[in-house]
């Protein structure tokens, strides 16, 4: 097989393969090397790269998919899978996309990304990240700018930007990110891929950002079904983290059919300003829900601007300090978006909080009683395809339709899924905007009725003909 078809493959093509013993994980490992050595100057995904030790565990494995010992190896094995410079794998450099962190080594492993790599996972390399991760595009002082695939001159979105990059660039065949404010769900929509944010527990998360019920991990991948073998690999309980959620069924990657499906749609959340492009990509997208035989209404939600503010309420307050602590006397090498975030939780009052709980709590029973007549919920990932690459939130502005918006939360519709944590949500593609940059809709279910958002993931992938890059 040609490089360009093998870096193409799904994880779950790859891995049949890897099986059936006609593809060998060293003939995919440098197929996606080669793609990344040529990708890498344009887009800049990855922050380390580990290509020869990739290179020796794909040798590792690929003699024992040739012994016949398949069924003894995890079910990510021989996968080169890039994961987020964000959580640590031991012995491994890991930035957080900051200066100040230029020259760290890990001494442990993350507990998400212990789940990927006792899977199997070659970990060819670490995706780029803005600063800490506190912004919704990508780019560092450390790592400089990461561009979008489909059109360089615009953000792939963050802050797991540099993991949609790398699979919508052909680099990686699989890959992790983390979600606090729509940083999975971001990217995903920019870079025309499929990212999961699961209920807050399902996969647990280390201290002490496991008790921030806005913080998840989750998987980041091109198709429906990668993204259930990730995920599956990812979730269930652990001792470490008391927030952890009993184990539930695995996912299945074989979706029932959608008929009856009552789905409500809401293409601007009762208060965002939406580009005419996402609009007219979401409308197609519940045209197929429509074909599939779902029952498909718009809805009005009783949704203002308090809620985009509550989320920044909560993420200044909590995000936020945890930035300004760590980064106490180191403010020269900040970046400027981390160094406001740091400096607007000084600001950030109890009392603010509160008032942001009373918000969210208002939302979510909002939410909750519309969808009592509902079984799934579909609306916009972003409201723009993207923004332009080198876009810092806390220096320029943005308008959308003429209208001036908060740069950094005005244009992604997800923090409201950070609020509502305990639902699933799955973001896939919904088509391409004017300027080449995918746009994408995110699919949410009720609280912990995860294989429902699947089933309609399934299907409507399949009735799109599947996500492939291009």
């Amino acid at each position: 097989m040609s490089d360009d078809t093998l870096c193409d493959l799904t994880a779950s093509e790859a891995s049949e393969l890897f099986r059936k013993r006609t593809l060998s994980p060293v003939e995919l490992m440098t197929a996606v090397i080669r793609r990344a050595e040529a990708t890498e100057p344009a887009i800049s995904a990855f922050t380390y790269t580990h290509f020869d030790a990739a290179l020796e565990a794909a040798r590792e494995a690929e003699t024992r998919f040739m012994r016949g010992e398949a069924r003894g190896l995890g079910p990510l094995s021989g996968l080169p899978v890039a994961v987020k410079d964000s959580g640590e794998i031991e012995a491994m450099p890991n930035s957080m996309g900051s200066l100040a962190y230029k020259d760290h080594i890990a001494k442990r492993t993350s507990l998400a990304n212990a789940r990927v790599v006792e899977a199997g996972a070659i970990v060819h390399a670490r995706t780029a990240t803005p600063e800490f991760s506190c912004a919704v595009t990508c780019h560092s002082r450390l790592w400089g700018v990461t561009r979008n695939p489909h059109n360089t001159e615009y953000s792939p979105g963050g802050s797991s930007g540099g993991s949609g990059a790398c699979l919508a660039a052909g680099s990686a065949i699989l890959a992790t990110g983390s979600d606090i404010a729509g940083s999975i769900r971001i990217p995903a929509s920019c870079c025309g891929v499929v990212g999961y944010k699961p209920p807050h527990g399902r996969i647990p998360m280390d201290a002490p950002f496991n008790l921030d019920r806005y913080c998840h991990a989750g998987p980041i991948a091109r198709s429906v079904a990668d993204t259930i073998m990730l995920q599956n690999v990812m979730a269930g309980p652990h001792p470490a983290d008391c927030t952890s959620l009993n184990a539930a069924a695995p996912i299945s990657q074989v979706g029932r059919g959608l008929n009856g499906l009552r789905i409500a749609a809401s293409f601007d959340l009762g208060f965002y300003e939406v580009d005419p492009d996402v609009r007219a990509n979401m409308a197609q997208a519940l045209d197929l829900f429509r074909d599939l035989g779902c029952q498909v209404e718009e809805v009005n939600l009783p949704w203002t601007t308090a809620l985009e503010q509550a989320a920044l309420t909560h993420l200044t307050h909590i995000f936020g300090a945890s930035i300004a602590a760590d980064m106490e006397g180191r403010e020269d090498v900040m970046t400027g978006y981390a160094r406001a975030f740091a400096e607007g939780s000084r600001g950030a009052s109890a009392r603010d909080h509160l008032r942001g709980l009373e918000v969210e709590a208002r939302s979510g029973a909002e939410f909750g009683a519309l969808m009592e007549s509902f079984d799934l919920f579909i609306c916009p990932t972003t409201a723009l395809p993207s923004v332009p690459a080198t876009f810092d939130h806390s220096t320029d502005q943005l308008t959308i339709n003429g209208t001036q918006v908060d740069p950094f939360l005005g244009w992604v519709m997800t923090p409201a899924f950070n609020i509502l944590s305990a639902c699933p949500v799955l973001a896939v593609p919904s088509g391409r905007s004017h300027s080449n940059v995918p746009t994408g809709i995110q699919i949410v279910g009720k609280a912990l009725q995860e294989q429902r958002v699947f089933d309609a993931g399934l299907a409507y992938e399949q009735a799109c003909g599947g996500f492939r890059r291009g």
